[in-house]
């Protein structure tokens, strides 16, 4: 499976702007996306980073589903927040952390089970292996 995407820029980096699209699904786009919606304040725009916080919520939920299933206990529902961090470093603009965030309801597991399923899922998810040792990734696990 490959997955695609395009974007298309004009002007500067300050002053310019451009779009972003999902082409591999048709899924999402044209999003509009400028370095103000990175920087300051998304004000309708989204940026690199929300999507890489979008794609590590989504890829999280199914690794934890899945490691939650396989120790037999299907999540009725998991709620998972990413979110990352652009900042300016010494070395220049980096993602510096993704902070993820799920609130699960699970029947018959135990908040300790849940909260090692979490840990396990953020080890073995796709997205969280593609940005490990390049962005801090945190987890806070809360069962309901």
């Amino acid at each position: 499976m490959k997955s695609k995407a395009t974007a298309s820029w004009s002007g500067d980096l300050f002053g310019g702007s451009g779009t972003t699209s999902l082409t591999g699904s048709g899924a999402a786009g044209p999003l509009p996306v400028s370095w103000a919606s990175r920087t300051e304040e998304a004000a309708g725009k989204t940026s690199p980073e929300e999507l890489i916080a979008a794609a590590h919520a989504a890829c999280y939920s199914m690794a934890l589903s899945n490691t939650l299933a396989g120790a037999g206990h299907a999540p009725d529902k998991l709620d998972v927040e990413a979110v990352a961090t652009f900042e300016k470093v010494e070395a220049g603009w980096r993602l510096t952390t993704m902070a993820l965030s799920v609130t699960g309801s699970v029947p018959g597991v135990s908040a300790e089970d849940f909260a090692a399923s979490a840990a396990a899922a953020k080890e073995g998810c796709p997205v969280s292996n593609a940005l490990r040792g390049n962005v801090e990734i945190t987890l806070e696990a809360t069962l309901v």
